[in-house]
C-alpha cells in the first residue's frame, strides 16, 4: 500500500503552540510519499568570489558559460527536505540523518521548487525536487543511522571508472589529503569570500526555519545549543577552501553532495576540525570533476560529528589553456 501526503504551508511552519516541532512525529508501516509546499529559494552567492574573480553564481559569469542564469547554490534545496525528514524520524534527523543528492537542473532566483520524499524502508527514503513545469532539480536519498541502505552518492561513486586524459585536474590524485583546518559558523560573521553572508542572513531567507536554529530560541533546543541547518553544514565544511592543485583560472560548481551526521547535531559557534581526502576523479562532456570526503571532528568532544561528500565539477570551457579540440 502507498499513501501520499501533501503538506501545506501551515503544516510545515513553526508550531507556535509547540516550540521545537514542525509537526507531530508519526510512524509509517507502509510506503508513504510526503510532498512539501512550493518555495522560492533565495540567491545568496551573487557576490561570491574565489581566486580573485567572480563565480558561476554571478549573472555575467554564468552567461559567459552559456547558462540561462546565475544558479542558486545547490545545498540551499536541502532545507526543503528537513521538515519532511523530521516528520519521519524526529530529532534523530539532526543527530544521525543523511541527505545524498545528485543535482540535475540549476535553479535561478524566482523559480519555485517543491520537495518530495518517499519512504523505502524504516530508516531510508528516496527524495526528489522539481520545478513548476516538472523539471527535476535533484534526486537522491535520505536515511537515518548507519544501518540504512546505500546512499545515492555511494552508488554513484561505486560506478566511477577511469577519468581519461585531464587538463585542469591532471595534477590531482586519489588519496591526496589535507588535515588540521579548524572552522566554525557563528550567527553574525560572514563566512569568507566563498560564502559572503552570515548565518543570521541565511536564517532570514531560508526556505524552512525552525526554533532550534535560532539564537533567541536556543532554550527550545533539546541539546541546549543552536543547531546548524543541514544546508549550512556544507558551508562549514567549505568555509576554508581546500588547496588542491587545480589549474587556474577556472570555474567550478557542485554536481553531487552528501551530508551525513554521525554524532550530531552540528552546533552553531562550535569548532570543528576538517580532514579532507580526494576519493575519486572523473569527467563528463562539459566538466572535469573530483570527489572530496571531508570529516568534521568536534574539537569540544573529540568525536566525529559528520562527513560531507562533495562531487565538484570544473567547467572545461572556463580554463583558457584547455585544448579547443577537446571541448
Amino acid at each position: 500500500m502507498h499513501h501520499r501526503v501533501l503538506l501545506q504551508r501551515s503544516q510545515v511552519a513553526i508550531r507556535r503552540d509547540h516550540p521545537g516541532c514542525y509537526v507531530r512525529k508519526v510512524t509509517f508501516d507502509t510506503t508513504v510519499t510526503l510532498t512539501g509546499p512550493w518555495r522560492r529559494p533565495a540567491q545568496m552567492l551573487a557576490e561570491q568570489s574565489y581566486d580573485g574573480h567572480s563565480s558561476v553564481h554571478d549573472a555575467t559569469t554564468a552567461a559567459s558559460l552559456g547558462l540561462a542564469g546565475a544558479p542558486i547554490e545547490a545545498p540551499t534545496h536541502f532545507s526543503q527536505f528537513d521538515p519532511l525528514c523530521y516528520l519521519m524520524w524526529g530529532r534523530s534527523w539532526f543527530e544521525e540523518g543523511c541527505i545524498s543528492c545528485h543535482f540535475q537542473t540549476m535553479v535561478v532566483e524566482g523559480e519555485e521548487v517543491q520537495a518530495t520524499v518517499t519512504t523505502s524502508g524504516g530508516t531510508s527514503a528516496d527524495l526528489e525536487a522539481h520545478k513548476l513545469d516538472g523539471t527535476s532539480v535533484l534526486r537522491g536519498t535520505a536515511s537515518k543511522g548507519p544501518a540504512a541502505a546505500p546512499s545515492e552518492l555511494t552508488r554513484r561513486l561505486s560506478g566511477l571508472g577511469d577519468p581519461g586524459e585531464l587538463f585542469v585536474l591532471d595534477q590531482l590524485e586519489v588519496g591526496m589529503a589535507e588535515r588540521g583546518v579548524v572552522v566554525s559558523v557563528d550567527f553574525d560573521s560572514p563566512n569568507g569570500d566563498g560564502y559572503p553572508f552570515s548565518l543570521t542572513d541565511k536564517l532570514e531567507r531560508i526556505t524552512e526555519s525552525h526554533p532550534w536554529y535560532l539564537r533567541e530560541r536556543v532554550s527550545d533546543s533539546p541539546w541546549g545549543e543552536a543547531v546548524l541547518p543541514m544546508e549550512m553544514i556544507s558551508v562549514l565544511s567549505n568555509k576554508v577552501g581546500a588547496q588542491w592543485p587545480i589549474r587556474r583560472p577556472s570555474l567550478g560548481l557542485f554536481l553531487d553532495l552528501e551530508v551525513r551526521l554521525i554524532e550530531g547535531p552540528i552546533f552553531v559557534g562550535r569548532s570543528y576540525e576538517l580532514s579532507r581526502e580526494i576519493i575519486g576523479i572523473g569527467q563528463s562532456r562539459r566538466t572535469e570533476s573530483y570527489w572530496t570526503k571531508t570529516t568534521l571532528t568536534d574539537i569540544h568532544s573529540g568525536r566525529v560529528a559528520a562527513e560531507v561528500l562533495l562531487h565538484s565539477g570544473v567547467f572545461k570551457q572556463s580554463y583558457p589553456g584547455y585544448p579547443p579540440d577537446r571541448l
